[in-house]
Order: structure tokens, then C-alpha cells, then sequence
């Protein structure tokens, strides 16, 4: 995967202690930022995804900083890659996405940057339980081929703003999206549906349309609120 051209790569590494662990992420924050995008990674990917990165890319260039971060440590990604477990314990990542967003208020260059997440495969669902559980800490929420479904009875109570982008060829993630949409009733839900791309949106100009989309969204959700 290419990186977007002209994109911004002054990416700093950072370790984040939450609940007794360390978790490993990369930070870059362009000069007059407009708000910061955490990267909720999905089933078996980490913060190395090309295809994150190269959103991310796009998010530099529209004035953006991100957060991509691996909500496993090592010894807990060696662990899934066996038991395929705890990239399905959705709690376990949304309340590691909520202690991303106290840790940003404690960073002098953070703290006054609204926040999004934009979430990826089973992350989306993560996401949406982070954004249900602290509505106060996240603007915007982005799913990319998302499992909203994973956040349960949670979804009612989401209040932030929420894209959805499914690939058209996606038909089961599709129809998981609709369903949740249905439950998400308390905020502004939309869905779009990228022509011809399957799961992981390897099809040419896919990830460019996803990239656009949710960063068209975090522009509206995120720029227009300004620093808190």
C-alpha cells in the first residue's frame, strides 16, 4: 500500500500505561491540528496496517493528528494469535480506547483537540462501546467494514455521530450495519457503501473512497465543534 501523496509522516512513538500494561502506539500531530483520530484496529491487525496507515496518511493531509495503537501488548497479541479470543472481547478494547482519550487530556498538546475513532473490523464495534460508555470523551466515531453488532445492547445508547462504510460486495457486514443502524436511535447514523469492494477494501480506489469518506466526516463532526 502507498502512502498518500504529500501525506505528513513525523510520527513519534508512544507507550500508554492502562491498567497495569503498556500498550505501544505512534503519534503524529500535524501544525494546526483540528482534532486527533484514534485507530481502533481490527481482528488480528495492529497499529503496522498498512491500510490504517494510509488513511491515516489522508488524515494528516486534511489537518488531522492520529493515534494508532495497539490495544493488545505483545504477550497478549501471541495469545490471540492462538485462542483468536481477545480480539473479540470488545469490553477489553473499548475500555482501553476510553483510557486512550483520559490519556490525551493529560498531554499539553492533546487535551484541547476533539477526538474521533475510526474503527476497523471488529474495532468498530470496540468503538461504538467506547463512544456509548463516555459520550463526553469522543465527536465522532468512523467504521470501516465494521462489527457494530459486537457492541450489544450498547448501541442504544450511543449518541455521538457515526459513518458506517461497508464494501458492496460485503453482503453479511452489510446487513449487520443496517441492523445496528436500527438500534442506533439516540444519534446520526450514516451508512455508505463502497461499489465493488469486498471486506478489506483491496479493490483500486477503495481505501481512497473509504479515506475521503471518513475524513469528510471527521471534517464536519470534528473541525466545525473547534478545541474544547
Amino acid at each position: 500500500m502507498q502512502h498518500a501523496a504529500g501525506a505528513i509522516r513525523e510520527t513519534r512513538s508512544v507507550h500508554i500505561p492502562v491498567d497495569g500494561v503498556s500498550l505501544a502506539g505512534d503519534l503524529a500531530v500535524p501544525e494546526r491540528a483540528q482534532g486527533l483520530v484514534v485507530f481502533a484496529h481490527g481482528s488480528g491487525s495492529s497499529r503496522f496496517s498498512s491500510r490504517n496507515r494510509y488513511v491515516a496518511d489522508v488524515m494528516h493531509q486534511r489537518q488531522f493528528g492520529t493515534l494508532l495503537i495497539d490495544l493488545l501488548t505483545e504477550e497478549e497479541d501471541i495469545l490471540d494469535q492462538r485462542t483468536g479470543h481477545l480480539r473479540f472481547d470488545v469490553d477489553l478494547l473499548a475500555s482501553r480506547l476510553v483510557a486512550m482519550a483520559v490519556w490525551t487530556r493529560q498531554i499539553p498538546e492533546l487535551r484541547t483537540l476533539p477526538l474521533g475513532i475510526f474503527g476497523a473490523s471488529t474495532g468498530g464495534g470496540a468503538a461504538l462501546l467506547a463512544a456509548a460508555q463516555q459520550p463526553d470523551a469522543f465527536r465522532a466515531v468512523v467504521s470501516r467494514g465494521g462489527r457494530p453488532d459486537l457492541a450489544g445492547p450498547a448501541l442504544a445508547r450511543v449518541t455521538v455521530p457515526t459513518l458506517l462504510i461497508v464494501g458492496g460486495r460485503d453482503e453479511v457486514v452489510i446487513e449487520l450495519n443496517q441492523q445496528a443502524m436500527k438500534r442506533m436511535s439516540s444519534a446520526s447514523v450514516d451508512l455508505e457503501i463502497v461499489p465493488g469492494a469486498t471486506h478489506l477494501f483491496e479493490e483500486p480506489g477503495a481505501l481512497e473512497q473509504v479515506a475521503g469518506l471518513a475524513a469528510g466526516w471527521f471534517e464536519r463532526q470534528l473541525a466545525s465543534s473547534g478545541r474544547s
